[in-house]
């Protein structure tokens, strides 16, 4: 899936039950794998509007294309 299709596919995906826990807080936002950013990125908006005064990134793998240099 490309970028952008990754970014199409997460918008409105998220959505807050509690947003008045959210005001004010500091949230850390732990994603297993970056790949685009796009569900970190739209997460962290859907935080943020919802009053969030800091939104942190932790993430465990990143994915990457790599290619082989047989020098």
């Amino acid at each position: 899936m490309s970028r952008d299709e990754h970014v199409k596919n997460v918008v409105g995906a998220f959505e807050l039950n509690r947003p008045d826990q959210v005001q004010g807080e500091r949230i850390l936002l732990v994603d297993d794998v970056f790949t685009t950013g796009a569900t970190v990125n739209e997460a962290s908006k859907i935080l943020k509007k919802a009053g969030a005064k800091t939104v942190f990134v932790f993430t465990l793998a990143r994915a990457g294309y790599f290619t082989a240099n047989p020098s």
